[in-house]
């Protein structure tokens, strides 16, 4: 094996300087984001019927799955009565299972 000296690097003075870069507006600024709300709670809603399709929708994506409560922001007493609304829903053919 034959040993190569290290390549020089140019000196920092002599690299060519970084163009100066746009400033671009970022989300959120001063307030962050805002906090969901439990739509269930929001609006007083103490049974989730699985009758009730135009409700059920909002709470299921395109592709036909539940929507996590990251997403929706409903609180988890609300997220388990709405699965199981959600499944009464798919078993009784009111809701799809997919959407393909």
């Amino acid at each position: 094996m034959e040993n190569k000296a290290p390549e020089q690097r140019p000196e920092r003075s002599e690299r060519p300087e970084r163009p100066e870069r746009k400033f671009t507006p970022r989300r959120g600024g001063k307030g962050g984001k805002r906090r969901k709300v439990c739509y269930f709670t929001a609006n007083k809603i103490k049974h989730i019927d699985y009758k009730d399709i135009d409700t059920l929708k909002k709470f299921i994506s395109e592709r036909g799955k539940i929507l996590p409560r990251r997403v929706t922001g409903t609180s988890a007493k609300y997220q388990r009565m709405l699965t199981i609304a959600i499944k009464r829903a798919r078993q009784v053919a009111l809701l799809p299972y997919t959407t393909e």
